[in-house]
């Protein structure tokens, strides 16, 4: 080995002073703190806020979207289901019309519960 080659990093004698060297910090090493440099950081965090956000709000409109669709279901049973009571109304009128017209027209009545004669088939 030679002599002198075991000199220690970050320090060094200048005329009989000795000289400290800094080593920079990670960020003074990646140039952060120059204007450009944080101005594209700056970009890229809004980027990356804005994506996630769109993400968000596209989830958000899916969910909702599932959501309306189940509501239309809904409502279109609903719709069903009434106008089949509409037709069971209709037909419960139906029978209580034939029967005014029997009586009104034809002068029928409801025979008395001692005049029903029931026959049993056999």
């Amino acid at each position: 080995m030679i002599k002198g080659s075991h000199m220690r990093t970050g320090s060094r004698k200048r005329s009989g002073n000795p000289v400290v060297s800094q080593r920079p910090s990670i960020l003074q090493w990646a140039g952060i703190y120059r204007p450009p440099t944080s101005g594209l950081f700056l970009l890229l965090g809004i980027a990356l806020v804005t994506g996630l956000s769109v993400v968000n709000t596209t989830h958000q409109n899916r969910f909702s979207f599932n959501e309306l669709q189940e509501l239309r279901e809904q409502a279109n049973a609903l719709e069903i289901e009434w106008g089949q009571l509409l037709i069971e109304q209709s037909t419960f009128s139906v029978e209580g019309r034939i029967e005014q017209k029997a009586v009104d027209r034809l002068q029928m009545q409801v025979p008395e519960t001692s005049s029903i004669v029931v026959v049993s088939h056999e």
